[in-house]
C-alpha cells in the first residue's frame, strides 16, 4: 500500500476550486438568461394574439363605417336622380303636348267672339265651333293678337296660383302688366289688355287677372 501524493498545492487547489465555481456560476447565469428570453418570447407570443385581435376590430369597424357613408352618398345620390327623372317627365310631357298642338291636322285659324260673354261663357262659344280660347305661348303669338280686352285660355280657377291654359299644360312664359296677376276680388281668369295708356304697357305686358264673371269677347283658336 502506497499513498497517492497530491501534485497540487494548497494555492492551486484553491484557484481550481474558484474557477470551478465561477464556471458554475457563469452556466446558471446563462441559463437564467435563457429562461428569461424564452418567458419573454413566450409573453409576447401571447400578447400578439390579442394585438391582432384589436387590429382586426378597428379594420373592421373601419370597414362599416366606410360602407355606411358610402351607403348614405348614394341614397342622396338616388334622392337627387329621381327628382331629375321627374322634372325631365314632365318636360317631356310638355314638348309632346307642344308637339302634338304644331301637328294638328289642318292651318291654325283665329276668331274673335261676337258678344260679350263670361270667361265660361266665351270658351263655350269657341268650343261650340270646333275651336277654344286662344292659347298663347310664343312671343310672335302673343304680338300678333293684339285688338281689344278679350279673354284667352288661361285661368287659376281649380288651384288658385297655378294658371293652367285651357289643354290643362302649366302656363310656361307670362306676358304680364306690371303688378299682375294680383288676384283682387277673386279675380281667376286672364284677358289680354290692349291698354296703351295703362302704367308698363308693352305688346309683352298685356296680362291681367279679372273676375271670370267679366263680359267681354273672346278669342277662339281652331
Amino acid at each position: 500500500m502506497y499513498k497517492t501524493q497530491n501534485k497540487y498545492g494548497p494555492a492551486e487547489s484553491f484557484l481550481i476550486c474558484l474557477v470551478l465555481i465561477t464556471v458554475g456560476l457563469g452556466l446558471i447565469c446563462v441559463l437564467l438568461l435563457v429562461f428569461i428570453i424564452l418567458q419573454h418570447i413566450t409573453i409576447t407570443a401571447e400578447r400578439d394574439p390579442i394585438k391582432s385581435y384589436k387590429n382586426t376590430v378597428e379594420e373592421f369597424n373601419q370597414t362599416i363605417n366606410s360602407l355606411q357613408d358610402n351607403y348614405t352618398d348614394l341614397t342622396q345620390k338616388n334622392l337627387k336622380l329621381e327628382t331629375r327623372v321627374k322634372d325631365l317627365t314632365a318636360e317631356k310631357k310638355q314638348l309632346q303636348r307642344d308637339f302634338d298642338s304644331l301637328n294638328k291636322k289642318g292651318p291654325v285659324c283665329f276668331f274673335m267672339s261676337t258678344e260679350l260673354k263670361s270667361w265660361s261663357d266665351s270658351r263655350q262659344y269657341c268650343r261650340d265651333r270646333g275651336a277654344d280660347l286662344v292659347i298663347i305661348n310664343t312671343e310672335e303669338k302673343q304680338v300678333s293678337l293684339f285688338s281689344e280686352r278679350v279673354w284667352i285660355g288661361l285661368s287659376d280657377t281649380e288651384n288658385e296660383g297655378i294658371m293652367k291654359w285651357v289643354d290643362n299644360s302649366t302656363l310656361k312664359q307670362g306676358f304680364w302688366l306690371k303688378g299682375e296677376p294680383n288676384n283682387t276680388n277673386n279675380e281667376d281668369c286672364i284677358e289680354l289688355n290692349y291698354n296703351r295708356g295703362k302704367p308698363g304697357w308693352s305688346p309683352l305686358n298685356s296680362w291681367n287677372d279679372v273676375a271670370c264673371s267679366e263680359k267681354k269677347k273672346g278669342i277662339c283658336e281652331k
